[in-house]
């Protein structure tokens, strides 16, 4: 069975649309186990149902930012291994050097392309 048809994965990000556009992406490379939240707390109360090996969670979110979702991931022991994909369309150094500290995996500047996606994806997990 294929990577893609085994991993589950959660999308986090509180603008409707990106989730979308990630999802469809998501779904045109065959993946088909993802769950979407629209913000971090939701994210993690969905993770305790919905075990996940990858959460793609934008940066910029109220309440809780991708960084602080990575922490609480990373804080949790049935969540530390989790890889993590932080998309944003502020990539500053001090973002991604913060985000390398807590644990993140990987990047994706936002505006994306899905073959940009899905090669941030296949560093993390591997080959889709």
């Amino acid at each position: 069975m294929a990577l893609r048809d085994q991993i589950r994965v959660l999308v986090v990000d509180d603008m409707s649309t990106s989730r979308g556009l990630i999802t469809n992406a998501l779904d045109s490379f065959g993946i088909r186990h993802v769950a979407s939240a629209s913000d971090g707390q939701t994210a993690l109360q969905k993770i305790a149902s919905f075990p996940v090996h990858l959460v793609i969670s934008d940066y910029n979110m109220p309440g809780m930012d991708g960084l602080q979702l990575l922490h609480s991931l990373r804080s949790n022991a049935p969540t530390r291994g989790v890889g993590f994909l932080l998309i944003t369309g502020r990539a500053d150094r001090e973002i991604i050097d913060h985000g390398k500290r807590l644990g993140m995996n990987n990047f994706l500047k936002k505006p994306f392309d899905p073959p940009r996606l899905r090669a941030s994806i296949e560093a993390i997990v591997g080959k889709l």
